[in-house]
């Protein structure tokens, strides 16, 4: 299927898949199945006994399902893994893959207001069912509150003047649309670094709308007590904030990197780094896909309990 194809390139297909480290009989989980790159080729290693589950809470994913008896589509937010694995009778499994980055259909879809490209509804929902849109945010929060927002996940430094520029156009008329908010935000931003930046304030806005930080908080939480001991956790991230909190849970047990050391100074930590140094494209495929520019892929082993 021609969509399928253009839906999203998987990014680190081989080395990804690889870190999951797959054997007969397992069962497999990717938390964010979006095109369907990386599940068809975990689908490609498994044996008839094996499983995968796949997540993804955003519906147009639904077209990409593999008809297979081997997998199951989990139509969920991947925050609520524990409750999914439990619900299919899945209290443990062989490995975990999520790859963080939002896919390319997201930017393209000018519907769905992830890109500062095109016009549209300022609205940047994964899940088009519920919860805040883009719109909502910029229009309701006070202007600390998005202050916060646009420094703490976009790491803007003109993150006051942006807020407070936006609390005076709203005052004005309501900024429903990518084209009013652009018109609003970017004589703030000089016009050498004006893409860069513009990037910055969409990727903050969407994770303040997606709760991604406080979802992939609770993902990677649920993910060291759902994997079996050998099991993998492999993920790749796209931005510093994302990778700096599974490169703590991988070294510490824990999202905010709190170190727990043992009497003789060991830090006690349930993982195992599999690649003690981050994973990155080569070059030809970051030529093929320039989305790939910023991965990082990181692969980590449950301990088992004599380690």
């Amino acid at each position: 299927m021609s969509e399928e194809t253009v839906y999203h390139i998987p990014v680190l297909l081989k080395p990804s898949v690889d870190g999951m480290n797959i054997h007969t009989g397992g069962v497999y989980v990717d938390v964010t199945f979006g095109g369907g790159g990386h599940s068809k080729e975990i689908l490609s290693r498994l044996d008839p006994t094996s499983h995968l589950y796949s997540f993804d809470q955003d519906e147009d994913a639904e077209k990409n399902i593999i008809a297979d008896p081997r997998f199951t589509f989990v139509r969920s937010n991947f925050r609520y893994l524990r409750n999914f694995l439990k619900y299919y009778g899945q209290e443990q499994v062989d490995g975990i893959l999520a790859d963080l980055g939002v896919s390319s259909h997201h930017f393209d879809d000018s519907e769905r207001g992830f890109s500062f490209r095109f016009e549209g509804k300022l609205d940047m929902r994964m899940n088009k069912r519920s919860g805040l849109t883009a719109a909502e945010v910029v229009n309701t929060y006070d202007e600390e509150r998005l202050a916060n927002v646009f420094y703490l996940y976009g790491e803007l430094k003109n993150s006051r003047k942006l807020a407070s520029v936006l609390v005076k156009a709203r005052a004005e008329k309501y900024i429903g649309t990518i084209e009013e908010f652009l018109a609003v935000i970017k004589p703030l931003f000089g016009r050498e670094r004006e893409k860069k930046e513009l990037a910055k304030v969409f990727q903050a806005l969407r994770i303040e709308v997606n709760q991604e930080m406080e979802a992939l908080k609770e993902m990677l939480t649920a993910a060291t007590d759902v994997l079996k001991p050998g099991g993998r956790l492999v993920v790749i991230t796209y931005h510093s904030l994302e990778d700096r909190m599974v490169k703590n849970l991988m070294k510490t047990g824990n999202c905010e990197g709190v170190m727990e050391k043992d009497f003789f100074g060991n830090v006690q930590t349930p993982f195992r780094l599999v690649n003690n140094k981050v994973i990155v494209p080569d070059e030809e495929e970051q030529e093929r896909n320039p989305r790939s520019r910023s991965a990082k892929l990181r692969i980590a082993e449950k301990k088992t309990t004599d380690e």
